[in-house]
């Protein structure tokens, strides 16, 4: 049964979180309609997050539930609840509540202008050194590596109409990251500036380990360039070892090598090898991914449902 108006949050170390997040949604939806469904995905966290949303669930029927059967990572919990999602319009926003409930209203008001997807531009992010460190890192070399241009202020956090979850439903990428994707699809776009609060609770689950994947996953999956980058280095590490024969020839002519090759073969070893090396390494991250898509496991799997018919 479809609705006007569905919300998609994946929830990982939600536990304390889940009732407000439950609440405040329900306060911003019923200003739009009161046909609305909060689905909230768990994505197996190590707390009790799921006896939250059950109860949660228990108390509102338009609130509805889905258990994954592991940790499939934030981009695949959110593809999992856009999967079940039956809204005209569909909101996607993280759990923490950093993404403020109370900016649905002005995202839903600006859609009704034609637009297929608005997106939230934070506004003074609410995030440590790090995380903003990392998010730039990340933005640059992304920019650098695919030739597009992405805005870190920019994230998951948006409205989308059901057009647009219809065709991202249908890609079947297994390296998934929701803004590129959704980047992809094309659409008419436009951004609004919102807050961004301070996390209602605990730390982000993505430390550097996290980040790095994602980094590696939604590069690759969306550039050829680090190939490229690999066959320029190729051409690089030829001239160079021309240019070092080139040298040789003339040290050895006017008397300058006292022992004959040492220095050069050296450096030849330590540089040729680590080139190689490199060079290998993007190549076997590419296999990687195509190993990964070819065997066309599941994207996710639901362990239990509530309230869905």
């Amino acid at each position: 049964m479809s609705c006007h108006l569905s919300v998609v949050s994946p929830i990982y170390r939600g536990e304390k979180m889940v009732s407000e997040l439950v609440r405040r949604n329900v306060k911003a939806l019923t200003t739009i309609t009161d046909d609305y469904e909060i689905i909230l995905v768990n994505d197996a966290s190590p707390d009790n997050s799921w006896t939250s949303i059950e109860a949660e669930c228990q108390k509102n029927p338009r609130v509805k539930g889905l258990n994954l059967s592991r940790n499939f990572g934030q981009h695949y919990a959110i593809t999992a609840g856009l999967s079940y999602a039956s809204g005209e319009w569909i909101v996607v926003m993280d759990c923490d509540l950093q993404d403020r409930p109370e900016e649905i209203p002005n995202l839903y008001a600006k859609a009704q202008e034609g637009y297929d997807i608005v997106l939230a531009r934070r506004i003074n992010k609410q995030f440590g050194f790090f995380k903003r460190l990392s998010s730039s890192l990340f933005h640059y070399l992304f920019d650098k590596l695919s030739g597009s241009k992405t805005d870190d202020s920019v994230a998951n956090f948006g409205i989308y109409n059901k057009q647009v979850i219809f065709e991202f439903n249908k890609v079947p990428e297994y390296a998934r990251s929701f803004q590129s994707i959704i980047s992809y699809l094309g659409f008419q776009v436009t951004a609004i500036n919102v807050e961004h609060a301070e996390r209602a609770e605990g730390k982000s689950s993505y430390d550097l380990s996290r980040l790095l994947k994602l980094s590696f996953d939604v590069i690759i999956s969306n550039s050829n360039k680090p190939l490229r980058v690999a066959v320029g280095l190729g051409f690089i590490m030829s001239f160079i070892s021309f240019l070092l024969a080139l040298y040789n020839i003339i040290a050895k002519w006017i008397g300058i090598i006292q022992v004959d090759g040492f220095t050069s073969t050296i450096f030849s070893i330590w540089f040729v090898g680590g080139i190689l090396l490199l060079m290998m390494g993007v190549l076997g991250l590419y296999i990687g991914k195509i190993f990964d898509q070819v065997k066309g496991r599941q994207l996710f799997i639901v362990r239990d449902k509530i309230n869905f018919d």
